[in-house]
């Protein structure tokens, strides 16, 4: 199936590694091209440099407030377009309501929320008919997770915006999307079970819970993400798809 990537130009933040990185792969595979971002500047260009040559690695910050208008400058300036942005950022400090800190709060409100709300809007100002905004949030959405309550307090709130950005956009031909991860091997997701003392038995446990009795891999979950940015998935808007192996149990 030809997604129609084929020159279009995407942003994707937090592509270092983990799901936003496995989503550019896929993008990039299918003839995209890509502006990938992390914190670290020699990560992010070796990252880029391993997607190939239509790829660029940028330091940036989602927290930082001069990021989205930098980022999207580079799009232009680099390939002079700029078709979509999926918007990815590591996973807040876990915790319960005890654990967690004025500061983890507030570190994480700015990186998750407000960082995802100045990329959304400083993309939605240059995205003409066909452009696309994509969320990378959680199962929290729909189901608060045990031990990630800073999380599930900002996820679904994130969400909500999104849902209201789809209606907004939507009669300028924008559309948004959110891809809701669960239980994927990642770093940050061996990183949570690891904190229970016994990764094995922390992982055996959660397979239990999932219908297909495993965990996704990030490729399933690239898969899914590039071809709901892409023009292939046209008519699909406001809509919170989940990449969970049947996870939720909800319709």
């Amino acid at each position: 199936m030809d997604l129609g990537l084929k020159d279009r130009v995407y942003i994707v933040t937090g592509a270092t590694r983990g799901l936003g990185n496995a989503t550019a792969r896929v993008l990039a595979d299918d003839g995209a091209r890509v502006i990938i971002t992390g914190r670290d500047e020699k990560r992010a260009e070796a990252a880029a440099a391993e997607l190939g040559p239509d790829a660029v690695g940028l330091a940036a910050d989602n927290a930082d407030p001069a990021s989205a208008g930098r980022l999207v400058d580079a799009a232009h300036e680099r390939f002079g377009r700029l078709d979509g942005i999926l918007i990815s950022v590591g996973g807040p400090a876990p915790g319960f309501l005890a654990d967690n800190t004025d500061e983890q709060w507030q570190s994480a409100f700015e990186s998750v929320f407000l960082g995802a709300v100045r990329l959304a809007r400083a993309a939605a100002n240059v995205l003409g008919e066909g452009g696309v905004i994509g969320f990378v949030l959680s199962g929290s959405v729909y189901e608060p997770i045990p031990g990630l309550t800073v999380s599930n307090g900002l996820r679904p709130g994130l969400a909500g915006f999104a849902k209201s950005l789809a209606d907004e956009l939507g009669p300028r031909g924008i559309r948004v999307v959110g891809v809701l991860p669960a239980r994927i091997d990642t770093d940050r997701v061996r990183e949570l079970d690891a904190l229970s003392g016994d990764a094995e038995a922390a992982r055996a446990a959660g397979e239990a819970q999932i219908p297909l009795r495993r965990y996704g891999t990030p490729e399933e979950f690239g898969r899914t993400a590039a071809f709901l940015l892409s023009p292939a998935a046209s008519y699909l808007t406001g809509i919170m798809v989940p990449v969970d192996g049947g996870s939720r149990h909800g319709f």
